[in-house]
């Protein structure tokens, strides 16, 4: 029985491009929904332009034209840059639709009819130059807790959470001027009316990643849920609030109701009924986010859908930030690239592939290494998926293929077999995994062309029968991983479907091959990945940087662009590779934390890893940390760092640390889902 799923990406904010970080979201969700789609089940992949908020009202401003202008434009070089990616979605809307509003009106009655809104005066920072009040992602200080500068409005690198009013010598981003305390009624609604149930959700629904569900539980839901801050004062572009005129719902009220918005569009164009698929048992919600939004996605929107009636998502895959050459993307090192300026110098399936190389179903971040996506795209898709057909691509034009399949040593049952594995990585999410079995198939497959030697048997007109055989195996095997492949690469696919003049619409054609039939001229199908081009791609990202320097950045932006200088620290003395492979780092749990009065630096801690096995570790961040705060943390430590004698007692191992020293130094942290004494790589 095939399933019925809804799918939806993130809404991209109409406030800037879309840029390689943002595609790994988009291509991770159209792998899967093409996946499913190729797998007989009936998936729409729904999203929409986030256009909302007081970033979208300032640039309109300053670029002296209308927001309904500024969001029409992006919305147009959103949907291009997509298209260029082979990202086909089954509606991209708007959240400023008449369907939105009409749906926001909706979910905010339903929120009334449940006494879960309540309207209360609060103190908000003020940009007198800008005329507007400031959202947290507006605003930067000192933090107030370890006294960090240039911190965000709402939290801290240190960890510690606070209201915007509660930094140190606040400065507004939009216009460089100090803040002002002025006061304006808000609408909250009271998400800890709502605990048992979100408690419950997270708990046991089965919805979210182990490590999600424990990151939730830990953080948020072991105490009082905060009251959720709904609306925003005018002037602030977006719908205004029927019953509370002069207040707008908050870009984050109407931005996921979107999602059921975009779907209500494409219900209206094909004759459907918006039930079916938001208010049906039968019918799998599945939302792909990245991980800096998790908080609005698993608490508030759950919260929401409930209150108003609307299915719960099944599941929510939440993946981590994209980073290059292991660092974070950064406009001055030209490594945040633009979707478009990406399509001027790659071919856009390198990077299909190569993000599906790295995906799995943990939240955790990927690196673009540039001459790791070199070599990976060149020797796999080139050298193993593309080299098979092209070997015997111009011999099989004139021999066609054989009358029934010839024998392949079992290659061709092989990876028939195959697929069921293939097909349940993909369903996982674990994309990584389901590339390294196509890889392995790529692997065996080739060797049966090389040892066949196709290119001298085209020498011998007796060998003519033969030829064909060859060629009849190696188009077989190459359609198999074409369609293995079709997920991530759609052009690919249909360039396998073109030369065997068989459209690849069906997983089941992995399982039966193709015989007695003619094969059309071959078209060279991919070429080889130039490192100069990525390096010309990445030149062009810092003069565009350095041209859209006054841009105001998306409020939203998933993927850290900043341009902090590093602090003047020499690099130490080079090592090689295998002196660091020396190095056994492993996953430990905080047990105990505790001052050593005698020292002024450091904490002492007991760290578990795993079983009955504990480690003694003096750690040098007392300045840093207050000891209550590691208590139940999973840390990474060298596990094989030979104990020091101290005069406060012996210290087993290291736990691992980044920052320039005093109360600037962050503890490595780890995903929650990991287990102590388990080996970090």
């Amino acid at each position: 029985m095939p399933r019925r799923l809804l799918v939806t990406a993130a809404l991209p904010y109409a406030n800037g491009p879309i840029h390689i970080g943002h595609l790994v979201e988009y291509l991770q969700t159209d792998i899967w929904v093409r996946f499913q789609k190729l797998r007989g089940n009936r998936c729409l992949y729904i999203c929409a332009d986030d256009t909302h908020g007081t970033a979208i009202m300032i640039r309109a401003r300053k670029e002296c034209r209308s927001e309904l202008e500024l969001i029409a434009e992006m919305s147009e070089s959103h949907q291009r840059d997509f298209a260029g990616f082979g990202i086909e979605f089954d509606n991209y809307g708007s959240t400023h639709s008449d369907e939105n509003r009409k749906i926001c009106g909706q979910f905010w009655q339903s929120l009334r009819s449940a006494d879960l809104v309540v309207e209360r005066t609060v103190e908000q920072l003020y940009d007198p130059e800008a005329e507007t009040f400031l959202a947290d992602r507006f605003v930067r200080g000192t933090c107030p807790k370890c006294g960090r500068t240039d911190q965000a409005g709402d939290n801290c690198t240190c960890g510690h959470t606070y209201n915007p009013t509660d930094l140190i010598n606040p400065v507004s981003t939009l216009s460089g001027a100090t803040p002002v305390l002025r006061e304006s009624a808000h609408l909250f609604v009271e998400l800890e009316k709502l605990h048992g149930f979100l408690n419950e959700w997270v708990a046991n629904s089965g919805a979210l990643q182990s490590e999600t569900a424990n990151y939730l539980k830990g953080h948020f839901l072991a105490d009082d849920l905060r009251d959720w801050d709904i609306s925003r004062p005018a002037p602030y572009f977006g719908f205004e609030i029927p019953d509370s005129p002069g207040n707008y719902w908050y870009v984050w009220f109407d931005a996921p109701i979107g999602y059921i918005a975009s779907t209500q569009q494409w219900c209206d164009k094909h004759g459907e009924k918006l039930e079916d698929w938001w208010k049906s048992d039968d019918c799998e919600v599945h939302h792909f986010i990245g991980k800096d939004i998790t908080y609005f996605h698993t608490l508030f929107w759950p919260g929401m859908l409930k209150t108003a009636g609307y299915s719960l998502p099944t599941k929510v895959h939440i993946h981590g930030f994209l980073n290059v050459n292991g660092m974070k993307m950064s406009k001055r090192d030209g490594t945040l690239v633009k979707a478009e300026t990406f399509l001027k110098h790659i071919d856009p399936a390198a990077l299909r592939y190569f993000y599906a190389s790295k995906l799995s179903s943990r939240v955790e971040d990927l690196d673009l290494s540039l001459t790791e996506f070199v070599d990976k795209v060149n020797s796999d898709l080139v050298g193993k998926v593309v080299n098979l057909a092209s070997r015997v691509g111009k011999f099989a034009g004139q021999t066609g293929l054989s009358e029934t399949y010839p024998d392949d040593g079992g290659l061709f049952e092989k990876a028939a077999a195959t697929g069921d594995a293939i097909a349940e990585a993909y369903e996982q999410c674990e994309y990584a995994k389901a590339m390294r079995l196509i890889m392995e198939l790529a692997d065996a497959a080739n060797p049966f062309v090389e040892h066949a030697r196709p290119w001298e048997m085209k020498k011998d007109a007796e060998r003519t029968d033969e030829l064909r055989d060859v060629c009849t195996v190696a188009l077989n095997l190459f359609r198999q991983l074409a369609v293995y492949l079709a997920p991530v690469l759609p052009s690919l696919a249909a360039a396998c479907g073109e030369l065997l003049d068989d459209p690849i619409v069906s997983w089941e054609q992995s399982q039966t091959p193709l015989v007695g039939r003619g094969v059309n001229k071959f078209k060279r199908m991919m070429d080889r990945v130039q490192l100069e081009n990525l390096e010309k791609m990445i030149e062009e990202s810092k003069a565009e940087a350095a041209a859209d320097a006054d841009v105001v950045d998306s409020p939203a932006t998933t993927y850290n662009d900043s341009d902090q200088p590093l602090k003047d620290e020499p690099i130490a003395d080079e090592i090689t590779i295998d002196d660091f492979m020396k190095v056994d780092l492993r996953v430990a749990r905080v047990i105990t934390a505790e001052h050593v009065p005698e020292a002024n630096k450091l904490l002492k801690l007991t760290l578990s890893l795993g079983g009955d096995e504990t480690r003694q570790v003096f750690a040098g961040i007392k300045a840093a940390y207050e000891p209550e705060k590691l208590v139940g943390r999973l840390v990474v430590m060298v596990a094989n760092l030979q104990p020091r004698k101290m005069r406060f007692g012996l210290s087993e191992g290291m736990v691992t640390a980044a920052g320039p020293g005093g109360a600037e130094v962050f503890v490595l942290g780890i995903d929650e889902g990991a287990v102590p004494g388990q080996r970090v790589h």
